[in-house]
């Protein structure tokens, strides 16, 4: 965790949770990671969630899946942006940034 924490509006709370909960669900299903991490960022206003890790560079997904489209989705209701895709060294990374006040 970076930066100080503060209280979360409830459904922006719980959108940050559900992309922790759709990262590690897609890296065990999914990518075959052998690490993963798990990143809180608080800075100025706002809350940025990641969850990285070191499996397959396409994240392991089916393109079938509605896992990242519904994520998507449920940010954007609350003013925020999501980011998927493969980093360097053959990392992957899902990342979501959110408001940390009230809209």
């Amino acid at each position: 965790m970076d930066g100080d924490p503060v209280e979360l509006p409830p459904g922006v709370d719980l959108a940050a949770y559900r992309v922790v909960q759709e990262g590690l669900t897609n890296e065990l299903k999914h990518a075959h990671a052998t690490r993963t991490e798990v990143r809180l960022r608080y800075n100025d206003g706002q809350v940025e969630v990641s969850v990285t890790n070191d499996g397959r560079r396409d994240g392991g997904a089916s393109r079938g899946g509605h896992g990242l489209a519904g994520m998507r989705e449920r940010i954007a209701v609350y003013g925020g942006r999501l980011e998927a895709g493969p980093q360097p060294a053959g990392r992957f990374r899902l990342r979501a940034t959110l408001p940390a006040k009230p809209a």
